[in-house]
């Protein structure tokens, strides 16, 4: 007698462990993992940034911004020297407190020394003319300070390297200096030696 039992075609257990659709069927021949292929990975710096990328066209403005800036001399003693230079010039034309104080001091020196019996002329000139040659010749000194400052601004890049030169703006103060202290050297030496505004005379 034949004990093996037949499936049961009505049977809906058996057919649910038994059935296969062909997706599964494929997958179970192709196998369920694939693996990606080597030449799509692509490698990644671990921080996630990128490298930048730096051209002939940006290497060659910095090494020309290098060169400009190398060929300059400039600095904060040039800029200084001149900036103080016009600043003396412009002092001396105009009157420095220290000229003023000289003339002053001058003025009540002859004061105490004029004789009352001194004529008008030994009066004016102990009184007047006096004071006014020391304001002239405090005046004459800071103008001369003022263009020999802005002279050495001039002529410090001739002593440097080669090729350097000074900002223009910084020339152009120290040509301002030279111009108003040559100008104040020669109004304060004709005012000193009475060529140029004497004081006047008594005829008594």
């Amino acid at each position: 007698m034949d004990t093996k039992k037949t499936p049961d075609p009505t049977d809906p257990t058996e057919d649910k462990a038994t059935a296969t659709t062909p997706a599964e069927a494929r997958t179970e021949n192709t196998g369920s993992d694939t693996l990606e292929p080597a030449d799509k990975a692509v490698a990644e710096p671990l921080d996630g940034s990128t490298a930048p990328e730096t051209s002939d066209d940006d290497l060659e403005e910095e090494f020309a911004a290098e060169d400009e800036e190398a060929g300059q001399v400039g600095g904060v003693a040039s800029a200084a020297s001149a900036i103080v230079a016009a600043g003396l010039s412009v002092v001396a034309l105009s009157g420095s407190w220290v000229s003023r104080v000289v003339a002053e001091r001058q003025n009540l020196v002859n004061q105490l020394d004029l004789s009352q019996t001194a004529d008008t002329n030994a009066k004016i000139a102990a009184l007047y003319s006096a004071p006014w040659h020391a304001t002239a010749l405090v005046n004459g000194v800071l103008s001369a300070l003022a263009l020999l400052l802005a002279l050495f601004v001039l002529a410090r890049p001739a002593f440097g390297v080669p090729g350097r030169t000074l900002p223009t703006w910084i020339r152009s103060v120290a040509w301002a200096a030279i111009a108003l202290g040559a100008l104040g050297v020669l109004l304060f030496t004709l005012m000193y030696f009475d060529l140029l505004l004497p004081a006047p005379t008594s005829a008594v």
